[in-house]
């Protein structure tokens, strides 16, 4: 059987509305590698060698309802400390057990915090 994707390198996507907004959010406060500005397009980023294309929406922004983009953190605990001190809040949901950070802990014991980007857009870390 063929594998036709699997020796190539996956490139990200978020849609944002606001190229400058994202720039700020995604570079500044989230500290990603910006590579390339593709304007009025996209912002091409490098996430520890995975492409992430901000792309710009050409009309009004829909995020999805879950979760669009994740990193897996050493420290979960810290790595929420770090977004509250850039400014980011960590999303609560009703019905899920979330500690005081916002920190949620799956069944199978791993941990997951969500947070939004100025579009809506959930992201997420995570710790195993």
């Amino acid at each position: 059987m063929s594998a036709p994707l699997a020796p190539y390198p996956l490139v990200a996507f978020v849609v944002v509305s606001n190229p400058d907004v994202a720039r700020a959010f995604y570079r500044d406060k989230l500290g990603l590698k910006l590579i390339e500005e593709q304007l009025p397009f996209a912002l091409v980023f490098d996430v520890h060698g995975v492409t992430l294309r901000v792309s710009m929406a050409f009309g009004p922004v829909s995020p999805a309802r879950h979760t669009v983009l994740g990193w897996h953190v050493p420290d979960i605990a810290q790595a929420v400390r770090d977004l509250n001190a850039a400014g980011i809040e960590v999303q609560r949901y009703e019905g899920m057990q979330q500690d005081e950070l916002g920190i949620w802990t799956t069944p199978t014991g791993s941990k997951v915090a969500w947070f939004r980007d100025p579009d809506g857009n959930v992201l997420s870390v995570s710790q195993s």
